[in-house]
């Protein structure tokens, strides 16, 4: 049974999973490799479905707090409130928030060069804070 997500609570879902998204992008900066992970993070919350992806791409994209440690610090603690919040009010879209999320981070990574040791370790962070909530 899904219950309706407040305006809240859609933002803190879209703030983790950009912020996630942000986190492996910077692991490996880099102005051509950036171009390349905006486009594929955009084609992986694209191919999201449901209650995700909608989430995910209608909007304006959030805003996150600016220096790599603040939004770390912000975006590991926000996917584990997300996926609280999907839980509890549509346990049915947390499994796909979460395959969305590191699919997303995945591509990002994967777009310029394959995955680096740097972005694998974030990667890992993500992947643990998505799965510490039970």
């Amino acid at each position: 049974m899904t219950q309706t997500l407040t305006d809240e609570e859609r933002a803190d879902l879209k703030r983790a999973a950009f912020g996630a998204v942000f986190l492996v992008s910077n692991a490996e900066p880099g102005a051509l490799s950036m171009i390349k992970e905006s486009i594929a993070a955009s084609n992986a919350f694209a191919d999201a479905t449901g209650l995700v992806q909608e989430v995910l791409t209608t909007g304006a994209v959030p805003r996150l707090p600016s220096g790599p440690d603040d939004v770390r610090a912000t975006v590991l603690p926000g996917l584990r409130r997300a996926m609280e919040i999907l839980r509890v009010k549509a346990p049915d879209e947390a499994t796909g928030y979460r395959a969305t999320v590191l699919g997303a981070t995945e591509e990002v990574a994967r777009a310029h060069e394959g995955i680096s040791p740097n972005e694998a370790a974030v990667i890992a962070s993500i992947r643990d804070a998505l799965d510490s909530v039970s």
